[in-house]
């Protein structure tokens, strides 16, 4: 509406306040657009975290990429003068296709390509990650030179750019807020692109309908919208196979259940040599050697405390830990503190995986907390005989922060004064500072460390930690029916060759997680 010439300052302000429909439509755009945009740069993230390692570098590397390709994009829009909307339309609908197939493609890329070329993967995971942020950096700049020419004398410029920013940051908040909470969890990564691929589509439809006039070889745009639909809607009723075939052909064996949930992508297959549990993509257990692991991790500190009643499990929601502390007849209680109320709830239900951790989860003594470990230490004021902190490896700062001085100084206000802590530690061979970085940490919050090893085949040499006031001993007893551990074997455990012995390395802090460089540098070693 333009406004009339003899109109006063109030009733030009009346006028302002109101919004026409096609104006408000536009403005909707704005909206849409943004949460699409925000939408494949998350799931680029996210992709790259379960493919390549969920590392804060991918995340940060992505984002930085897209942010990049967005102000490449913003820029070139300045060469678009004639044609507004037809320009508009296309870019919508190249949007749509290329950010909506990018997971599905992406996928498929890393399922077909043989292990040794995560080269040619990353070329074309950060192709598509510039391609798409250029196309998404040249929408706005387009949607407010569309609003500006159509309403011309409605808003001046910042007037304009605050409607446009508003609309544009309303829409990255709430996907932000849905993406892990709704999408992820209920639609997974590739029919979460698709439907905002769809929704690009869908502003590209109402350019058509509202803009027809405009619009030259209108027939051809039509044509171009509903191919993109067809295409679009194939994929979001073909994304279950597609992914079932992808993560076949990445994980070897057939995957009996597979979860997206707020915390992480879970996986458990199930071959001829028995039951796998992936996180991320990364290897938590293989149930023909998880004793080797679990008995390590839990006994050596268990049996030399003598008689432990309240233990505490930080971590291990598959509840296999628990399954060896309940080996303890003077156990009363245990408390399980794990993040993913998924993880807890499929391993106390599948019969399957019920059967691996000996209905742990199900036993009376056992007292299941979903939340984070940092902030339920922080928060509680309980006191243990026996902690065990069985994390994920420190591949994140989010997981790092749980490997910090700062997480071992509340540990340690948890524990009795005659308690241990054991804290699963990564590979003292292959992640060797690593490693004594934990025990470093440990050291430098007042805590004794007590570091050993063991063999488990799917892992190779792993290492673990005791934390203690009181001096450890080795034990003189075990619980019987252990397939692992004997008392006269656990001496050994404690031998570390030179290539494992300690090395210098500085405490891991909050302030500067450098465990996580130090893991990702060892580990990337063993990758390339």
């Amino acid at each position: 509406m333009v406004e009339a010439p003899s109109a006063t300052p109030a009733d030009a302000k009346a006028v302002d306040a109101r919004i026409s429909p096609t104006e408000l439509v536009l403005l909707t755009s704005v909206f849409v657009v943004a949460a699409c945009g925000l939408v494949y740069e998350l799931t680029a993230g996210s992709l790259a975290s379960y493919l390549l390692g969920d590392s804060i570098l991918q995340f940060s590397t992505i984002i930085g990429t897209y942010l990049f390709a967005m102000g490449v994009g913003s820029w070139l829009s300045r060469y678009l003068v004639q044609h507004l909307v037809a320009h508009f339309l296309r870019i919508e609908l190249l949007v749509g296709l290329l950010g909506g197939l990018m997971p599905a493609a992406l996928f498929l890329a890393h399922g077909s390509l043989p292990a040794s070329a995560v080269g040619a993967f990353r070329v074309l995971l950060y192709g598509l990650v510039l391609l798409v942020g250029i196309l998404v950096g040249l929408e706005i700049p387009l949607v407010m030179r569309i609003l500006q020419r159509h309403f011309r004398g409605r808003y001046g410029l910042k007037d304009l750019v605050s409607q446009v920013l508003t609309f544009d940051y309303l829409g990255a908040l709430l996907v932000s807020i849905a993406f892990p909470l709704l999408l992820v969890p209920h639609l997974g990564l590739i029919r979460t692109g698709a439907l905002f691929g769809l929704l690009n589509v869908a502003v590209a439809v109402w350019a058509l309908l509202l803009f027809r006039s405009e619009l030259r070889s209108w027939g051809a745009h039509a044509l171009a919208c509903a191919l993109c639909v067809l295409t679009l809607g194939a994929l979001m009723w073909g994304a279950q196979p597609l992914t079932t075939w992808a993560e076949d052909r990445f994980y070897g064996e057939p995957i009996t259940h597979r979860l997206d949930t707020p915390y992480q992508r879970v996986v458990v297959t199930q071959g001829h040599a028995g039951t796998r549990l992936f996180l991320n993509g990364n290897l938590q257990f293989h149930s023909r050697d998880e004793y080797r692991y679990h008995e390590a991790l839990v006994h050596p500190a268990m049996s030399a405390h003598g008689a432990p009643r309240r233990v505490l499990v930080l971590g291990g929601g598959d509840g296999m830990a628990v399954r060896e502390v309940l080996k303890y007849p003077s156990v009363q209680q245990v408390t399980l503190v794990e993040l993913d109320p998924a993880m807890t709830t499929l391993f106390s239900t599948d019969e399957q995986l019920v059967k691996l951790n000996h209905s742990s989860l199900r036993s009376p003594k056992v007292r299941v907390v979903n939340a984070d470990a940092f902030t339920w230490l922080d928060t509680h004021e309980e006191v243990f005989d026996v902690i065990v902190v069985d994390f994920p490896d420190p591949t994140n700062h989010a997981i790092g922060k749980l490997y910090t001085s700062t997480f071992y100084a509340l540990m340690d206000r948890h524990l009795s004064a005659s308690g241990y802590a054991v804290i699963q530690t990564t590979s003292p061979l292959i992640a060797r500072k690593s490693y004594w970085t934990v025990v470093s940490t440990l050291e430098a919050v007042g805590l004794q460390a007590t570091p050993y090893h063991a063999h488990v085949p799917s892992f190779g040499e792993w290492g673990f930690v005791i934390a203690h006031h009181r001096p450890w001993r080795v034990p003189t007893n075990l619980p019987a029916g252990l397939k692992f551990l004997t008392v006269p074997g656990l001496p050994s455990l404690q031998d570390f060759p030179p290539d494992m012995s300690r090395v210098q390395a500085e405490p891991n802090r909050l302030s500067s997680q450098v465990l996580v460089q130090t893991f990702e540098e060892e580990w990337g070693k063993v990758h390339q």
